[in-house]
């Protein structure tokens, strides 16, 4: 003898659709969370991007420091604002035009 199927109460269907509507519920509160959470991610990538390079630049910047010591660079940098040693004479040269 073939049972015939028996139809879900309402009952039993609310407390389904009661059970959908929680889910969908406590799914759309972990949406701001966690888009939250990926906007911080994103803004510590750039800022180690950001530290990288101020590193390098910080590393270039002592480099030049480096030469702008050396009594070469002192020297140059004299002679192009026309300062002379004692006992030397400066003489500027016209262009021949």
């Amino acid at each position: 003898m073939a049972r015939k199927p028996r139809r879900p109460s309402r009952s039993s269907i609310a407390l389904r659709w009661l059970a959908v509507v929680a889910l969908a519920a406590i799914a759309v509160a972990y949406v701001h969370p966690i888009r939250s959470y990926m906007d911080a991610r994103g803004q510590v990538e750039r800022r180690k991007a950001d530290i990288a390079a101020l590193e390098r630049e910080q590393e270039r910047l002592e480099r030049r420091i480096d030469v702008a010591e050396t009594d070469e660079f002192v020297e140059r940098e004299a002679r192009k604002l026309g300062l002379v040693r004692p006992g030397e004479k400066l003489f500027i040269v016209n262009g021949v035009g």
